[in-house]
C-alpha cells in the first residue's frame, strides 16, 4: 500500500515520537509536541493537521496558505472539536504591511433568529436539545479561508485543500465522501473561474454562500427545523479588522475586539502592570492570588459592556484607559480574595458599578474548539482558534457540511449588548494572541477551553514576559482558573470565589490561598493551548502545544 506524502509526514512525526511524558524536558524539541527551526513552525492540535501545515510550509507557502492548511484538516481530524460549519477568529502579522489585522471568522445570527422568537420557544435551544439546529450561526469557515487566501496568501484553494482530501479520502466516517464532494465541487468552481488565483478565489466563496452548495444547505436547514436561510449565507462577508492594542512592558498585545472575549485579556495586564509579579514569584500564592483578582475584575467588565461593536457601543476606549486603570486596581486586595462581582462604570469613570444577577444553570467547561498557530521564513505569524461549539449530527445532508451551535454565546436579556439579534455576532470566547516586540512579532497563542481561553493566554504570556519561560516550559507547568464570572455558554451565574488548581500545587500555597478566601477546587488541567516565539535576534521559531491536552507541534528546517 502506498502513503500519500501527508502519510509519510505523520509516520515521520510519530517514529520520531515514542511517547509524550507528564514532564517534557524544555529542550526535548524533537518530540511531537514541541520543536524549533529557522524557517517555519505550526503548533495546533492532531499530527496529520500539523503535518498539512508544515508541508505547505515546505513547499514555498507563507503562514497564510499553511494556517489555512492546517484549519480545513482540523475541522476532519479534530472534529467533535471543531466543524467546518463552524468560525474561526484569525489574527496574522503581515510582513508585507507592517500590521496585524483580524479576519473576523465568526458568522451571524439569521434574520430569522430574533429576540422574540427565542422568548416565545424558551430560550436559544442548547447542544442536546431537539431543535438545537435553531442555533446555528452563518457558517464562516470556508470563507475565512478564502479570505485569507486572498489578502495574505500565494496558494490557490486547491492546493490548500489537498492534505483535507486526503484525509477524508482515507475515509472512516459517514459524513467524509460527503464533505470531500463538496470541497471538490468548491474546487471545481475555482477552476472554471475566468481570470487568476483571486477570480478563482472568488468563485470558491460564491458557489458556497450563494450557489448550488447554499441551496442545498438551504433546504437542509428547512428540513431539520433551523433558522438560517440562503439569504444568510448569501450576505456573510469576513471582516477585516484592527486589532485591539496595549503596551505591556514594552511588547505590544493584539488581540480580536469586544465581539470576542479578547480585550479582557488586555483589561487584566494593564490592572497587573502595578504589581511586581517578578518579584512575587511564579505561582506563589501572592502572584496566583493577583493574578486572579485581576481577571476577576476584567471579566466583570467583560459580561457587563462586550458585544458585537457593528451593533452595540463597547466603551472600548474607556476600560484600557490610564484613568479607569488607576480608579479599578485598588480594588485587588493583597489579602483578601473578592466574593463579589463588580463591573466598573467606564462611562462615568466610577470604580464599580452595581452588577446584574442571573440565575445559575449548570454548564460544563467547552472542549469544542481547537488551536493553531503558525509562522514562515518570511515573519509572517498567524494565531487561529478554530470552533464548532456544540456540534451537529446528520453533517448539513447531502454537504456533509457540520454547523455549530454558537448562537448559544448570545442571551436574551433585553438591552444587553449581547442580546441576540438578526446579523450579530455573539460575543465569543474564541480569542488568538499575537505580541509584538519593537514591532515584529514574537509570540502567537491560542487556547482551547471556553472561559479559560484567555485566563491560559494570559498566564503564558506572563510566563513568557516575567519569567522567561520558551513555550515548551510554558504550555506544561501548571495553570489555574476562575469561574468568577458570567459563563459565555448559556450564561450561567458566576461561582464566586472559584480558583481552579491542579492536584499536587504545594500545600503551603494551597492554604495560604484558602486562608485569603478562595475557594479552591483541584483539577488535573486547564484548557489546551499552543504557543510560538519567534527569536528576534536569529529569527528561529519554537513552537510548543500541551501533551496533555494532545497538542501537536513540528518546524521546517534549513534547507528542506
Amino acid at each position: 500500500m502506498k502513503l500519500g506524502w501527508i502519510g509519510l509526514v505523520v509516520v515521520g512525526l510519530a517514529l520520531a515520537v515514542a511517547y509524550f511524558p507528564e514532564e517534557p524536558s524544555e529542550t526535548d524539541t524533537e518530540m511531537s509536541w514541541n520543536a524549533s527551526g529557522p524557517v517555519g513552525a505550526v503548533a495546533a492540535g492532531d499530527s496529520r493537521a500539523v503535518a498539512a501545515g508544515i508541508e505547505i510550509l515546505r513547499e514555498g507557502g507563507n503562514a497564510a496558505d499553511a494556517a489555512v492548511a492546517v484549519i480545513l484538516a482540523l475541522s476532519v481530524t479534530d472534529y467533535g472539536q471543531y466543524c467546518i460549519g463552524g468560525e474561526v477568529p484569525f489574527l496574522i502579522y503581515d510582513v508585507r504591511r507592517e500590521a496585524v489585522e483580524v479576519l473576523s471568522g465568526q458568522g451571524a445570527a439569521p434574520k430569522l433568529a430574533t429576540l422574540e422568537h427565542f422568548g416565545k420557544i424558551g430560550g436559544i435551544p442548547q447542544g442536546g436539545d431537539p431543535d438545537n439546529l435553531q442555533s446555528a450561526a452563518v457558517p464562516a469557515v470556508i470563507d475565512l479561508c478564502v479570505t485569507a487566501l486572498e489578502r495574505y496568501g500565494t496558494r490557490t484553494f486547491a492546493q490548500a485543500a489537498r492534505p483535507v482530501l486526503e484525509i477524508l479520502d482515507a475515509g472512516g466516517e459517514s459524513w467524509h465522501p460527503k464533505l470531500a464532494g463538496t470541497l471538490r465541487r468548491l474546487i471545481e468552481a475555482e477552476t472554471r473561474a475566468e481570470g487568476g488565483r483571486l477570480q478563482g478565489l472568488q468563485a470558491v466563496s460564491d458557489r458556497f454562500y450563494r450557489g448550488d452548495i447554499a441551496e442545498e444547505l438551504d433546504a437542509w436547514y428547512r428540513k431539520h427545523g433551523g433558522l438560517l436561510r440562503k439569504e444568510d449565507l448569501a450576505a456573510h462577508r469576513t471582516w477585516v479588522e484592527k486589532p485591539v492594542i496595549i503596551d505591556y512592558r514594552g511588547y505590544t498585545v493584539c488581540k480580536a475586539g469586544p465581539w470576542t472575549q479578547g480585550p479582557y485579556l488586555s483589561q487584566t495586564l494593564r490592572l497587573l502592570e502595578g504589581h511586581d509579579l517578578r518579584q512575587m514569584g511564579h505561582l506563589s500564592a501572592d502572584y496566583i492570588h493577583v493574578v486572579t483578582e485581576a481577571m476577576k475584575l476584567a471579566l466583570a467588565d467583560r459580561d457587563r459592556y462586550y458585544g458585537d461593536p457593528r451593533f452595540v457601543e463597547v466603551p472600548l476606549d474607556s476600560l484600557l484607559s490610564d484613568e479607569y486603570t488607576l480608579l479599578r486596581r485598588p480594588l485587588i486586595d493583597l489579602a483578601k480574595a473578592s466574593l463579589e462581582v463588580r463591573p466598573g462604570d467606564p462611562y462615568g469613570m466610577r470604580p464599580v458599578q452595581v452588577s446584574s444577577k442571573r440565575a445559575p444553570r449548570s454548564v460544563g467547561e467547552s472542549s469544542d474548539t481547537t488551536t493553531c498557530v503558525v509562522a514562515d521564513r518570511w515573519g509572517n505569524v498567524v494565531a487561529a482558534t478554530p470552533s464548532g461549539w456544540g456540534s451537529q449530527v446528520d453533517e448539513g445532508g447531502s454537504t456533509g457540511v457540520t454547523h455549530g451551535t454558537r448562537l448559544v454565546s448570545l442571551n436574551t436579556w433585553e438591552d444587553h449588548p449581547n442580546v441576540v439579534a438578526p446579523g450579530k455576532r455573539p460575543r465569543i470566547t474564541l480569542t488568538p494572541t499575537i505580541v509584538l516586540k519593537q514591532g515584529k512579532p514574537v509570540i502567537a497563542i491560542s487556547v482551547a477551553g471556553g472561559d479559560h481561553q484567555d485566563q491560559v493566554s494570559l498566564q503564558l504570556l506572563l510566563d513568557a514576559i516575567e519569567f522567561g519561560m520558551k513555550p515548551a516550559r510554558a504550555v506544561t507547568v501548571p495553570r489555574f482558573a476562575t469561574a468568577h464570572h458570567t459563563g459565555s455558554f448559556s450564561q450561567p451565574a458566576p461561582q464566586l470565589g472559584s480558583l481552579s488548581l491542579y492536584e499536587g500545587t504545594d500545600k503551603a500555597v494551597a492554604d495560604d490561598l484558602e486562608g485569603r478566601g478562595h475557594r479552591l477546587q483541584f483539577v488535573d488541567r486547564v484548557a489546551s493551548p499552543v504557543m510560538l516565539q519567534v527569536d528576534p535576534e536569529d529569527g528561529t521559531v519554537l513552537v510548543a502545544g500541551d501533551p496533555k491536552a494532545g497538542r501537536h507541534a513540528a518546524a521546517v528546517e534549513s534547507g528542506e
